[in-house]
């Protein structure tokens, strides 16, 4: 499960965050304005995800490029406005000569 939380309270509850990680299995997002900055993650989910990094080859397009192809945004837009909604983006991309 996955909490999020201003990062003006994250401030004054960490140890309960920590503990919410730790002993609850929580991954904790702390925000700024609404927009994710950071996440809490216990020290098991971070060997998991940096041993996921290790396994993976770096596709010749490079990490930003693999990063957007894993959450759809570079294979299409079905899932981009989504995602630039959780982001708080507001620019969008026109193809050339497009409208």
């Amino acid at each position: 499960m996955t909490y999020e939380i201003p990062v003006t309270q994250a401030r004054a509850e960490l140890a309960d965050l920590i503990n919410r990680v730790v002993y609850g299995g929580e991954r904790v997002v702390v925000t700024r304005h609404g927009k994710p900055l950071v996440a809490l993650v216990s020290a098991a989910d971070l060997e998991r995800l940096e041993k996921l990094e290790a396994e993976t080859p770096e596709p010749a397009d490079g990490p930003v490029i693999s990063s957007l192809s894993g959450t759809g945004i570079a294979g299409g837009l079905g899932s981009a406005t989504g995602e630039q909604r959780r982001f708080g983006i507001a620019a969008h991309h026109r193809e050339p000569g497009g409208r």
